[in-house]
């Protein structure tokens, strides 16, 4: 980090008097705290941080400093060394009105390193995570998914002792068998159970994987009973809170049955609990019009139903549809997988957590082609003319949100001078989102939403713009 971008970025943290999710201050008058493993985990296992020492946030952040810069470097370096994997802080130091002031920039490791932990304590209890300005001990199944990525932990391909081969529906095997065939000549010589191993369908040992049981099982719950849908169509836009009628939940279901079945009525039931318009098209027939684009809801439940986490760790734990009256959220099990972050959803091919499942329901025709769901949701909100699809990647779950807003109805003209207002000094993404009262560890939805739409329009523009990405980014009032 440069000197000037430390002195911006000090200034910036003490105009907001706030840490964030990738800033840290430490008072450190008395040297180097013995704790810093924490943070050096949190921000190892997200997306990196910047520690300060030398501003006292009890203290209305006030500009306290440190003493001896020398020494206080080697300490940082020291307690670095005790990670594992070991870290390296780029250190930086300036003076600050008067004060020494000394930054630890901490990188985000590559996740196939993932969990970054204090070997003192180790992997269980030294991993920590960065949720909004905390450093908060990872949970089992944060670590579990890491590890799971780095050693290709095929869960969907998880085996159910002393179940047989009867409990498929044979006619739903010979769809799949036939379609494939028909996909692969090739493998017309091929016996049906060599077809089913090399499929994911049963395992070496003939037993049915998660995989077999969910795509083909008569009724896969009943080994797994809450591999399912849990589907709720509540009175108000908060959940549980009763309307003047005192009416909670307009409609409620559990959705069960194999994916197929599973996303055939999950899309029904949100068909039945959103509303319809009818008008009249230019070629004077009356048509329907949904309040959300069937197209995106199906692209959402069936990356869920295919996307979700198959371990023993989130066996209990159903995909869930909530219908409010100002949006629907789609919640799944499992983050995202592997290197995908929040901002490449629908721009890279990465990693499938279940390649099995969405290979069969590639053959079956269930999917059209891989990787076009986010893409398709994007779109269809965009031809809807509504805002902009919310998605959130948080603890171990993932949740999209569709909002019934119009995009004309967003950005009105107080929230455009307040944002302008607030853009006279250049901010960070995050700043912008914290501000506005989003979530700035996540603040693409914002960015989308609020601020790209300005600065497409010339009223908002970026410090850096030819790298409208850069970790340094800022944006900025020019008009």
């Amino acid at each position: 980090m440069q000197i000037k971008e430390l002195i911006d970025l000090i200034d910036n943290v003490i105009s907001l008097k706030t840490e964030t999710t990738n800033i840290e201050l430490k008072k450190a008058s008395n040297g180097v705290p013995e704790r810093l493993y924490d943070t050096f985990s949190s921000f190892s296992n997200t997306s990196g941080g910047i520690i300060i020492f030398g501003i006292d946030e009890k203290n209305n952040y006030e500009v306290c400093g440190i003493n001896n810069p020398d020494t206080f470097q080697k300490n940082i370096t020291e307690q670095a060394l005790l990670m594992e994997p070991q870290i390296r802080p780029v250190i930086t130091i300036c003076k600050y009105k008067g004060k020494t002031i000394v930054a630890a920039e901490i990188p985000e490791i590559d996740v196939i390193n993932k969990p970054c932990y204090y070997s003192g304590k180790g992997k269980m209890k030294g991993s920590y995570i960065r949720v909004g300005d905390a450093d908060l001990p990872m949970t089992d199944y944060e670590i579990y998914s890491f590890d799971a990525y780095k050693y290709k932990t095929e869960d969907e391909l998880r085996y159910k002792e002393r179940i047989e081969k009867d409990i498929f529906s044979s006619s739903m095997l010979n769809e799949f068998i036939n379609k494939l065939i028909s996909l692969k000549p090739n493998l017309s010589n091929v016996d049906e159970q060599t077809l089913l191993k090399i499929n994911g369908i049963i395992t070496k040992d003939n037993y049915p994987t998660i995989c077999g049981i969910m795509n083909f099982a008569k009724y896969p719950q009943i080994f797994s009973p809450n591999l399912d849908i849990v589907a709720v169509r509540c009175s108000t836009n908060e959940y549980g809170v009763e309307d003047e009628n005192g009416i909670r939940f307009i409609d409620n279901a559990r959705i069960d049955g194999s994916i197929k079945e599973m996303l055939k009525n999950a899309i029904s039931f949100v068909l039945k609990n959103t509303k319809k318009a009818t008008k009249v098209n230019n070629f004077g027939v009356r048509e329907d019009v949904l309040e959300y684009p069937i197209k995106a809801i199906r692209e959402i439940i069936l990356n869920a139903l295919i996307h979700r986490d198959y371990s023993i760790h989130t066996e209990n734990d159903p995909i869930r549809i909530t219908i409010f009256n100002d949006r629907i959220e789609v919640t799944n099990p499992g983050g995202l997988y592997g290197r995908l972050t929040i901002d490449d959803l629908g721009k890279v091919h990465s990693d499938i957590r279940n390649p099995f499942i969405a290979s069969i329901l590639e053959v079956l025709e269930i999917t059209e082609n891989r990787y076009s769901g986010i893409p398709t949701i994007y779109a269809e909100m965009e031809k809807a003319g509504l805002m902009a699809p919310k998605f959130e990647n948080e603890r171990g779950t993932f949740k999209v949100t569709l909002y019934n807003r119009r995009k004309s109805e967003v950005i009105d003209d107080k929230l455009v001078d307040d944002i302008k207002k607030f853009c006279q000094t250049p901010r960070t993404k995050e700043s912008l989102a914290k501000n506005f009262g989003y979530d700035e560890k996540h603040p693409a939805y914002f960015m989308k939403s609020y601020i790209i739409p300005l600065i497409t329009q010339g009223i908002l523009a970026y410090t850096i713009p030819n790298k409208p990405r850069s970790k340094n980014q800022k944006i900025y009032t020019i008009q």
